[in-house]
């Protein structure tokens, strides 16, 4: 099978590009241990995927709490970006820079579409090089709707100037999958091994390594 007209490829980032899902999972769960939130596995990976504005007033409404989410998105923030500097085994997701470059080599468009902040998506940008790659970089904590609302994934396809019937959007989330079907863009789900716990069964393709996309595109 051949995707053919692919002109724009809309990349998530947390887990598809870089392996930092562990490091949001631990800041996400110390912020929860210091507002003493029992937070199940289950709630938690209802949240993945989404903003963490949209994630924290999902459990404010959730658990009642008499919280300002945008105070708790500014806690979980400051513990990730510790988290962040800390590590210097932070690495990307291995295959991911290899299909970015063959993408761009191959004059497809790059857009980036990930529910982190702003900051947190220049961050890894700036760390590992990856803007000259890119066309765009849109943040769904600066939209109104999260994941898996499609506005994300629309919004970019108008940054990458393409159709969305041009598009491809690689996830490794189910809101992720669920917002691009919604969009009506071809959606690949990325199975990353450190990610067990989303199954991916309503992408269009799934895939394991990026490598296997040079057979499609």
């Amino acid at each position: 099978m051949k995707l053919e007209n692919i002109t724009c490829v809309l990349f998530d980032m947390d887990g598809v590009i870089i392996d930092s899902e562990l490091l949001h999972k631990r800041a996400y769960y110390e912020t929860f241990k210091s507002l003493d939130l029992d937070v199940s596995e289950n709630l938690y990976n209802s949240l993945t995927g989404s903003s963490t504005i949209n994630a924290f007033q999902k459990l404010v409404d959730h658990f009642r709490l008499d919280l300002d989410p945008e105070m708790l998105v500014l806690q979980k923030r400051k513990k990730y970006v510790k988290y962040f500097e800390e590590d210097p085994n932070l690495h990307l997701v291995d295959g991911v820079e290899e299909i970015i470059k063959y993408f761009f080599q191959k004059g497809m468009t790059l857009v980036l579409a990930s529910s982190s902040a702003m900051v947190n998506i220049n961050r890894v940008f700036d760390r590992f090089n990856l803007n000259p790659y890119f066309k765009a970089k849109i943040s769904g904590a600066e939209l109104s709707r999260s994941k898996p609302h499609p506005e994300i994934f629309e919004k970019a396809a108008m940054l990458g100037n393409a159709s969305r019937e041009n598009c491809v959007v690689i996830e490794d989330s189910d809101n992720g999958i669920q917002a691009a079907n919604a969009a009506g863009i071809y959606s690949i789900g990325f199975k990353n091994p450190l990610v067990s716990d989303q199954s991916l069964d309503k992408a269009d393709l799934i895939i394991s390594d990026f490598n296997v996309l040079k057979k499609y595109i």
